[in-house]
C-alpha cells in the first residue's frame, strides 16, 4: 500500500498528482478502472477562491503571472509553482480559479490498495495453480 500523500507524474499529461488519484486533475483523465474508485468520489473542498479581473479599455496592457503557495504551520514554503503566466489586452478580462481537494486517509489507503494492477493478483493465482499442479498431471 503506497503512503499517503505519495506523489507520482500523470502518464497523460506529466503534472506531478497524488497517487490514489483516480482522474488526473490537471488533463481530467482517467487513471484506473479498478472497482475499489468509487471510494474516490466524495472529496470535499474546503478551499474555493475565484475572481475576475476586468482590465480598462483606455489603459495599455498588463502582463500577470499566477503563482501558488504551499506554507506549512509554521509559515515554511512546502512548494512554490508558477502556474501561469500571459497578457491582458485593453477591455480583456480573465477569470483565476483556486480549489483545493481533500479526501481522508481511509479513502487515499483504500484506493491505493485497489490500485494494485490486477496482473499482480493473477500472477498469484497462476504461480500457486502451478505449485499445486507440480505433482507431475498435466493442467
Amino acid at each position: 500500500m503506497a503512503p499517503v500523500g505519495e506523489a507520482w507524474n500523470c502518464p497523460h499529461c506529466g503534472q506531478r498528482i497524488l497517487r490514489s488519484a483516480v482522474n488526473c486533475p490537471a488533463c481530467q483523465r482517467r487513471l484506473r478502472f479498478d472497482a475499489g474508485t468509487a471510494a474516490q468520489a466524495a472529496a470535499i473542498c474546503p478551499l474555493r477562491v475565484e475572481g475576475t479581473i476586468h482590465h480598462p479599455p483606455s489603459e495599455t496592457s498588463w502582463e500577470y503571472s499566477v503563482l501558488v503557495q504551499v506554507r506549512d504551520a509554521q509559515g515554511a514554503v512546502v512548494a512554490k509553482h508558477v502556474v501561469g503566466v500571459g497578457a491582458i489586452q485593453p477591455g480583456d478580462t480573465r477569470t483565476f480559479s483556486l480549489q483545493v481537494e481533500m479526501r481522508g486517509p481511509e479513502e487515499s489507503a483504500h484506493a491505493s490498495t485497489a490500485a494494485r494492477p490486477a496482473s499482480t493478483e493473477r500472477t498469484r493465482q497462476e504461480s500457486s495453480s502451478a505449485s499445486r499442479r507440480s505433482d507431475g498431471r498435466k493442467p
